[in-house]
């Protein structure tokens, strides 16, 4: 199976123009594509998986990635997706959130000898003469055709700045710029991006005529897409510094069983022809799909070392087998005891299982916190230091759990 017919079997592609050049350039590995990436944080996402996984496989079939990042752009800031405007940047933070994003798309891209290239916006957009950039690009795009786009209509009843009202434009002006000096002539992003990508595109063949091949590829970012990278509110990072392997793990062993095939067609490397065997399990199985999925991606963002870790510590919690010592561990600081005692609601706002006495009371209240697998109901249970030297484990609810220690 080639490479076209591949994103197509793992149900990734949304919508495509010139789809037989598409077909064919990239089956012949003669793209140049970009994907981007606003550095609105200094780690990427699970929700970035779709993204970095396409670039792999892209580049695997001898197609060249640009991982753009939008340095320009994220001082803008895009409202697709957006009910108020984001967070402005400085240029400092935005670097070292570019810097982050780099160590980690390591791990999915080969950036050795120009197979792939990392550019940053931030180095042509900044020096944009604003009458040129008007005189250059304005003529090209109809005000009412951008109202018209999804990005904008979402916006404009609760508010939409001038300076949001920019984005379609450089992103625009981006494929622009790197289909005339990086040969890119490929964009891919998400169905919610067609309207700002078709900008670019078009931008191109009215500036450069109609036969300047390039091409735009939208993936599907259905309801499990929108879902992917955030969990209980909090974003599920890359870095295993503000979400660690095991929570990674955790976060995709826990997938809706709905939505457990689609995961491992869309995000991991398993061959197609073992996907459609696997889709063939009968329902008794499907904690072994969920675990499949999420030692695939755990492995592949962490390592086999530490994904292997994460299944023997939940397999331990969970199935009553597995290495306890591969449960993840909070040490207790001097300060979390009083006279030499912790009681219960301490103990579950220091190893951050809730945010507050509030919320460590209501739990126990109701019943969902249990220690080495009783359930406490006395919220002023208190737990001398010595306790810590064995095993305790603590858990609220079915999912939130951590081992404590001194």
């Amino acid at each position: 199976m080639q490479i076209y017919e591949e994103l197509q079997a793992r149900g990734l592609i949304a919508q495509v123009t010139d789809e037989k050049q598409v077909h064919d350039l990239i089956n012949e590995g003669k793209a140049t594509f970009y994907i981007g990436f606003d550095c609105t944080a200094d780690s990427l996402t699970a929700g970035h998986f779709m993204a970095l996984t396409l670039m792999k496989r892209l580049q695997q079939a001898g197609n060249k990635p640009i991982a753009l990042i939008g340095g320009g752009t994220t001082m803008i800031g895009d409202p697709s997706g957006r009910t108020d405007m984001r967070k402005m940047l400085t240029r400092e933070d935005i670097d070292h959130n570019a810097a982050c994003f780099k160590r980690q798309m390591e791990r999915f891209i080969d950036f050795s000898d120009d197979k792939a290239i990392m550019l940053n916006n931030a180095d042509w957009l900044l020096n944009l003469n604003y009458v040129e950039l008007l005189r250059e690009v304005g003529p090209h795009f109809s005000v009412n055709n951008m109202l018209r786009a999804e990005c904008y209509k979402q916006r404009m009843e609760k508010g939409l700045s001038f300076l949001e009202f920019n984005y379609m434009i450089m992103q625009s002006y981006d494929f622009y710029y790197m289909f005339q000096h990086h040969n890119c002539n490929f964009q891919f992003g998400g169905d919610d991006q067609w309207s700002n990508m078709l900008g670019g595109t078009e931008l191109i063949r009215r500036k450069l005529g109609k036969d300047a091949h390039c091409m735009t590829i939208t993936l599907l970012t259905d309801s499990q897409g929108k879902k992917m990278g955030k969990t209980a509110g909090n974003a599920v990072w890359l870095d295993p510094n503000k979400t660690s392997p095991f929570d990674f793990y955790q976060y995709w062993r826990n997938v809706g069983d709905a939505d457990v095939d689609k995961c491992i067609k869309m995000l991991t490397f398993i061959p197609i022809e073992e996907i459609k065997e696997i889709e063939k399990w009968d329902s008794s199985r499907i904690n072994e799909k969920k675990e499949l999925l999420a030692f695939e991606l755990t492995a592949m963002v962490h390592g086999e070392e530490e994904a292997k870790k994460a299944q023997d510590g939940a397999r331990a919690l969970f199935a009553g087998g597995g290495d306890m010592s591969n449960v993840p561990a909070i040490a207790l600081k001097e300060e979390d005891f009083r006279d030499g005692v912790v009681d219960i609601m301490q103990l579950l706002v220091s190893t951050g299982l809730c945010a507050s006495r509030s919320e460590a009371r209501r739990a126990v209240e109701q019943g969902g916190v249990t220690v080495n697998g009783e359930k406490v109901d006395d919220i002023k249970k208190s737990y001398d230091k010595s306790v810590f030297n064995e095993e305790f484990l603590l858990k609220k609810g079915k999912k939130s759990f951590c081992k404590v220690t001194i």
